[in-house]
């Protein structure tokens, strides 16, 4: 990422510097005002007891921002990060404005500089774009940000450094159109990264992957002129405290047509990019742990194909033979993603995982479910596994909702010649989904995240912008580290 983060113990003098000051300051502090004549301070004040969350200051030589913590007594420490990330986000247009390059972040409540630095560089991220007539000015955007908190250390800055840049790594994936990242340079972008930060990277081509008989990959990927790939990424450093591995699977369908069963266009189609966003999760986190040297053993596998209706196309009605030698009959072409899921999720059973986490934009009816707001979740792990996540999903602000997998369900996706279909009723769809994926998961405990809903946004929404959010990046990251 462009944006530095750095720590230090104290600002200088004369420096663009943003303090967050306690809900309920109706003076400011002496570190926050030493060098504000007397009208100025008299100015903030006033503006403090208007009940203002951000004021500003132009002192000519320098600028001063004011941030008000949410108030302790009326909201949770999880909403109360979320609120100072939203902060972020809105001091950001300020900082721009002000065409501020360096920022000091001076946090006088010694809890919120952290989530206030994320929301700003949240909020910073460009996709960099095929733009040939550039009219943003790079020298002119925020560069650094140093945190200057008694609560925060330089190695806390530092993780929340590497963090971010999973999180863009993922958004940068997602943002690439199909011309720019088919399934083979979506392996070696995925590759790329894990030589930039260590970790293991394995590619398996057409040929491998016909020898696997990943029928479900196979189909998906027949009405296409590319071929598909199956990566395998392995984080394992020397010290990793887990003796048996926990395994991410990402769905990497790089573009969907819906095959076949094509998707209507504009509106449906024209953003079908973002298929991959699963396998950009998966990427984003394997990059941020070992970017941060987190010491767990940690595979990532990406099935990626688009699904075209070309040349061989696989058909409503065809039946193929998974890689776990389960029979599924096809109904609708546009149901592709849990095909290729369910071969890497039986793959997944030879690693013989602690836990498997799954992630894709599978169903619209997730997102019609809970709209951007959260993902849709299901497993077969334990209420205490699913506890923890859910907690994750507070901590970050990537909530997760819970949905059932009854055993009523499986009669949703019952075919009258195979062992199960692709589709299954007008109700429940993000269920019958997750029901269909349930079936490729025996031996391990697994959770199924679908992040259809907040994976890409046609309008901004605070920090996370537009396009690519590299939702469940930070999630995932938080929730494997309380592994260690």
């Amino acid at each position: 990422m462009s944006l530095e983060l750095a720590h230090a113990a104290d600002f200088p003098s004369i420096a663009d510097t943003v303090f967050i000051v306690p809900a309920g300051t109706t003076e400011l502090p002496i570190l926050a005002a030493a060098d504000l004549p007397e009208a100025a301070r008299n100015y903030v004040t006033a503006q403090l007891a208007t009940d203002t969350k951000l004021i500003h200051l132009n002192q000519y030589s320098h600028h001063h921002y004011y941030v008000v913590a949410p108030s302790a007594e009326k909201t949770t420490p999880y909403l109360a990060a979320e609120a100072l990330r939203k902060s972020g986000h809105q001091l950001y247009s300020h900082l721009k404005a002000d065409k501020i390059r360096e920022l000091y972040v001076c946090d006088l409540t010694d809890t919120g500089a952290l989530a206030l630095a994320e929301g700003i560089a949240l909020t910073a991220y460009q996709f960099e774009g095929y733009k040939t007539d550039k009219k943003s000015n790079p020298a002119t955007d925020l560069q650094k940000l140093t945190l200057v908190s008694a609560s925060v250390t330089a190695a806390q800055v530092q993780e929340l450094a590497g963090v971010l840049q999973g999180v863009f790594l993922a958004r940068d994936l997602v943002n690439a159109p199909l011309n720019k990242l088919n399934a083979t340079q979506f392996a070696e972008r995925m590759a790329a990264a894990g030589e930039e930060v260590g970790y293991h990277t394995e590619i398996l081509d057409l040929v491998r992957i016909e020898a696997l008989r990943m029928g479900g990959l196979l189909a998906v990927n027949q009405g296409s002129p590319e071929p598909p790939t199956f990566t395998i990424m392995e984080y394992k450093p020397a010290g990793a405290t887990n003796t048996k591995p926990y395994v991410l699977v990402g769905k990497g369908v790089v573009f969907d047509t819906g095959g076949l069963s094509l998707k209507p266009t504009p509106n449906s189609m024209d953003m079908m990019k973002l298929d991959m966003a699963g396998g950009a999760t998966v990427t984003g986190v394997l990059y941020a742990l070992a970017k941060n040297q987190i010491p767990l053993h940690v595979i990532g596998l990406v099935p990626a194909t688009d699904n075209r209706p070309g040349g061989l196309a696989f058909a409503p009605g065809d039946v193929i033979t998974m890689y776990s030698g389960l029979t599924v009959e096809v109904l609708n072409t546009d149901a592709e993603g849990r095909l290729l899921l369910a071969d890497a999720l039986a793959f997944a059973k030879k690693y013989n995982p602690e836990l498997v986490l799954d992630f894709a934009t599978l169903t619209g009816a997730a997102a019609r479910a809970i709209g951007k707001e959260g993902i849709v979740a299901m497993g077969t792990v334990s209420e205490e596994q699913m506890l923890e996540l859910k907690q994750a999903g507070h901590r970050t602000h990537e909530r997760l909702v819970e949905f059932p997998l009854w055993d009523e369900y499986a009669d949703h996706i019952k075919s009258d010649i195979a062992d199960i279909n692709n589709v299954g009723k007008g109700e429940a769809g993000a269920i019958s989904a997750g029901k269909f994926l349930e079936r490729f998961t025996e031996g391990y405990p697994w959770v199924h995240f679908d992040i259809a809903g907040p994976a890409y946004l046609m309008a901004p929404d605070s920090y996370r912008g537009k396009g690519g959010t590299g939702t469940a990046v930070r999630l995932t990251y938080d929730f494997l580290k309380t592994k260690v």
